[in-house]
């Protein structure tokens, strides 16, 4: 964790020895402050497009996933009832679902 000292305090790390000796010859105090500039975005700007593009693609598969699950129910549902039924006549033409081929 950075420590950042409030605005209007310049150094309240000078040694007292070298502060009292510009004090007393007059010389100016320099204080060399070294800063380094972030170059380029930081990690977040790109961490959280990708965890919602993630998530999204997640809720997609998640949704395509379960539709499948539905095709497989209703298609065994129909298949049970087909082979339940028998055959299947209307107005005299009859047709047989599911049934074996002997």
């Amino acid at each position: 964790m950075n420590h950042r000292d409030p605005p209007g305090i310049i150094a309240p790390h000078i040694p007292a020895d070298a502060y009292r000796r510009a004090e007393a010859t007059g010389q100016p105090v320099v204080i060399v402050v070294q800063t380094t500039d972030r170059t380029g975005r930081p990690l977040s700007a790109y961490l959280y497009p990708l965890a919602i593009a993630g998530a999204g693609a997640m809720g997609v598969f998640g949704l395509v996933a379960a539709f499948l699950a539905l095709l497989d129910f209703a298609a065994q549902t129909a298949a049970a009832v087909g082979g339940v039924a028998g055959s299947i006549g209307i107005g005299g033409i009859s047709l047989r679902l599911f049934g074996s081929k002997r």
